[in-house]
């Protein structure tokens, strides 16, 4: 049972990763060192990490899915995508060294927040041609796979990567980007904790508490998120991948 003192690290920097994962994703990059910083052992700070991500990642794809901001039907060839990926990335992850992907990540991160900066990427309003959404979908399976590997592989960021390629790739506007992003990030990580649930890593009762605060956390965020669009949206994700980059480089 963990002690008062695991609880008080925890719960804020849990609901401040789920306003910030709402908003831009990548809240993993912040919750997932504080259950570290508590000191529990690593399979237990990711396992307990996904009970709680889960359950805010339910709430805030509820939120969007609410709003009409996320097409069931045309989001479930990338939900699909994004577990095989997912799957194949983390076997993945046992044949290569994680320091190579770390080393790809110096180019790839300058470069994703200059996308961040255009004016023409994460825009409130993108006009699509009458007939697009087929083929918007699978382009948008198409990234969740690849993206999806690289959440099995690595991870970190994976919801502020999948924002920008639906974004920028299958021309979507900004909420709806992220309602989408959230339907896969939901898939992923419920599959993923039922598999630590299976394994005994997860610690239930720092879990549940950390989820209500992940819940809160997420209910502000996709609320702002909805409401001001890219406004919010675009500070939010250059702040995650200036996260992502200091934890490549050994940081934190």
């Amino acid at each position: 049972m963990p002690d008062l003192h695991t609880f008080l690290i925890v719960c804020p920097l849990v609901l401040l990763a789920g306003f910030v994962d709402a908003i831009g994703g990548g809240g993993g990059l912040i919750s997932l060192p504080a259950y570290l910083l508590a000191g529990l052992p690593a399979h237990q700070a990711i396992a307990t990490n996904k009970l709680s991500s889960t359950c805010g990642t339910g709430l805030a794809t509820f939120r969007f899915a609410r709003r009409g901001l996320i097409d069931w039907r045309l989001s479930l060839p990338a939900m699909g995508a994004g577990l095989l990926g997912s799957w194949g990335g983390a076997h993945l992850s046992l044949l290569v060294d994680a320091g190579v992907l770390e080393k790809v990540l110096y180019v790839i991160l300058p470069l994703t927040a200059l996308l961040v900066l255009r004016k023409d990427v994460l825009r409130d309003e993108v006009p699509q041609p009458t007939g697009s959404e087929r083929r918007s979908a699978w382009i948008a399976a198409a990234a969740a796979l690849g993206i999806g590997v690289y959440d099995g592989f690595y991870g970190p960021g994976t919801g502020t990567f999948l924002i920008l390629a639906f974004s920028l790739f299958a021309h979507m506007d900004v909420r709806s980007a992220n309602g989408r992003c959230k339907a896969v990030n939901l898939t992923t990580n419920a599959t993923s904790l039922l598999v630590f649930l299976r394994g005994g890593q997860v610690l239930l009762t720092l879990g549940l508490a950390a989820a209500a605060c992940n819940m809160l956390g997420n209910w502000l965020g996709a609320g702002l998120a909805i409401q001001s669009g890219s406004r919010i949206t675009r500070p939010i994700i250059l702040f995650v991948l200036l996260l992502l980059l200091l934890r490549v480089i050994g940081v934190y």
